[in-house]
């Protein structure tokens, strides 16, 4: 059924298709209208930063950025949601057309730009919802905050978004907001991960909880780049760790329509590029922070061999646009 749904969809410009499922599964998800989406999966529990996830499978951030779906996806199966990006205030993104398929390659473009409601209106989605399994949010900055004062703003969303969190995931490797993958290097990253430690430390103490901080990173670190990543994150004694963002890396999908639109790339050809990192910062890290791993998976082979990479979950977001929910239940079913 999927797919003759996808097939209409794609007819749509890609944009106005996600904001119209989106709509969608938020105001359909309490009725019988659910039962088109709705799947059992099985129960297959794995523990991770403390956290048991009742499956390895979650969906990715990007998809529900302001947490107004959370149930909906919930009832197709996933292990974990996580919501976001988020930024202290709401922000338009960046102008459109700002979204772009490459159906040939499984493929999508996007220069969205953190466009959200801003955390409080997150945070007031999460208090409504009727869910009670693990919830990643992931938390950026303003694009017009400066790239000096970034931490402020990451340090402003985790203290509104802390007591409502599985987990909460600091995104600096999204390509579409200026100058934020300069905070994966040298003082800025040292500087900005001993913040939120000292932060969440503080947080922990208050709300009698301690929720996992973990760093999302992009595909396009050199080996160099992903070692002294590892090393940083180990050192700050980061809970977690989510490999990859979107690449700018074009070579897949040269000569293609759309390929040389500005902004991140994601799908099928990103596997191979986030897989070889996510084997890198498994060599450093050695098991001591966990990998979540995301990019390319459109099957339960692909996922699989994340987790052989060195990853002890998977997320989904791309291949899920391109396959559906059953592609949910049929990477649980194998994992």
């Amino acid at each position: 059924m999927y797919k003759l749904v996808r097939k209409w969809l794609f007819s749509k410009d890609a944009e106005w298709s996600h904001d119209f499922t989106l709509k969608l599964l938020q105001r359909y998800a309490r009725t019988p209208l659910a039962m088109f989406w709705r799947q059992q999966v099985p129960a297959k529990p794995v523990t991770v930063m403390g956290i048991e996830f009742p499956n390895a499978v979650g969906l990715a951030a990007g998809l529900d950025k302001n947490a107004e779906c959370i149930e909906a996806f919930a009832q197709m199966g996933f292990g974990f949601i996580e919501v976001g990006t988020v930024t202290p205030l709401p922000q338009p993104g960046n102008p459109q057309p700002r979204m772009f398929r490459i159906p040939e390659r499984e493929a999508l473009i996007n220069r969205m730009g953190f466009n959200n409601k801003g955390v409080d209106y997150l945070v007031e989605q999460v208090q409504k919802a009727k869910f009670d399994g693990v919830l990643g949010i992931n938390i950026g900055k303003n694009k017009d905050t400066p790239e000096e004062q970034a931490v402020n703003d990451y340090l402003t969303c985790m203290r509104k978004v802390y007591a409502f969190a599985s987990y909460i995931t600091v995104n600096i490797s999204s390509p579409n907001t200026p100058g934020l993958r300069n905070l994966q290097h040298g003082d800025a990253l040292v500087s900005l991960l001993q913040q939120l430690k000292d932060l969440q430390q503080e947080l922990a103490t208050s709300h009698k909880r301690y929720v996992p901080l973990v760093v999302k990173i992009a595909p396009d670190l050199s080996q160099i780049e992903i070692q002294q990543m590892a090393e940083a994150l180990l050192t700050a004694k980061i809970d977690g760790v989510i490999a990859t963002n979107t690449t700018l890396n074009r070579d897949a999908v040269e000569g293609l329509e759309h390929a040389d639109e500005a902004g991140g790339l994601s799908g099928a050809i990103l596997h191979k590029a986030s897989t070889h990192v996510v084997q890198e910062l498994a060599k450093v890290l050695q098991g001591r922070i966990p990998i979540i791993a995301v990019g390319g998976i459109n099957s339960a082979e692909r996922a699989q061999e994340k987790l052989a990479a060195g990853a002890s979950l998977v997320q989904v977001y791309t291949g899920f646009i391109y396959h559906g929910p059953g592609l949910v239940k049929e990477v649980v079913e194998h994992l």
